[in-house]
């Protein structure tokens, strides 16, 4: 089995690791039990489903809660929720080091960098390991790392069309989001808005930002967008990316 490579970019102007691990550590944050086989949830017949649908539509959506467990689902949200009430989430940017923006009129979310300094976070990368070893087994894209955060959509918030990566970077290759909200309803707003790759300004997909639904998409091909939430929104995101240690700032 190859060697994990997890190097997240610590880029000082998005988050600072040390009030995150504040903030998850305090004591609003209860052990659960997470003794739930991350491996033997993902198998094989569903990494070739994953694989198929990266590869034929370039994206797709799924129910991960049974996967993951309701254990797991739960307190990741508690930790999002209290990054977010400590202000220990900061404004998104667009680009990165010297070509960071903050365009509030392209992207309004907030975030924070996952470490895998928890249990729940440690588990979670479990998780995306595994997704990341059988989807370069079967597709052979040269995924050696991944990176995530999670992200806070407050109502009004929105992220305007976009793509995770520009064509030819070799970075971010396969993008994952991870949906952490009970309870959410069409009226909510705050939808994923996915647009057809081959055919210019054509939306092929909505999905809604429901606890344990998951969107997988390919970085570099399918446009996406996050429309304006009318309450709260908690995600995830994750990127699967070809280069080896993050791009200098």
């Amino acid at each position: 089995m190859e060697t994990p490579v997890v190097i997240p970019i610590h880029d000082p102007l998005i988050t600072s690791v040390n009030a995150a691990q504040g903030a998850v550590a305090g004591s609003d944050v209860q052990p659960v039990n997470l003794v739930h086989d991350r491996l033997d949830a993902v198998s094989d017949a569903w990494l070739d489903e994953l694989a198929l649908g990266l590869s034929e539509q370039g994206w797709m959506t799924l129910d991960v809660r049974a996967r993951l467990g309701s254990e797991l689902l739960a307190a990741l949200q508690k930790e999002v929720q209290i990054l977010d009430r400590t202000d220990a989430m900061k404004k998104a940017g667009i680009g990165r080091g010297n070509d960071l923006m903050r365009d509030r009129s392209v992207r309004r979310d907030k975030i924070a960098w996952l470490q895998g300094i928890t249990a729940p976070q440690a588990a979670l990368f479990e998780f995306f390991e595994a997704i990341r070893q059988g989807v370069n087994q079967r597709l052979f894209l040269g995924l050696k790392r991944f990176e995530t955060h999670y992200a806070t959509y407050h109502p009004g918030d929105f992220y305007k069309k976009h793509l995770d990566s520009f064509q030819g970077r070799a970075s971010r290759v396969v993008s994952l989001v991870l949906y952490l909200n009970e309870d959410w309803q069409a009226s909510d707003g705050g939808a994923l808005q996915v647009f057809n790759r081959d055919i210019e300004h054509e939306a092929c997909g909505t999905v809604l930002p429901e606890a344990g639904r998951m969107a997988l998409f390919m970085s570099e091909e399918i446009p996406h967008e996050v429309l304006p939430a009318n309450r709260t929104r908690y995600s995830l995101a994750c990127w699967f990316r070809q280069d080896e240690v993050p791009l200098p700032l």
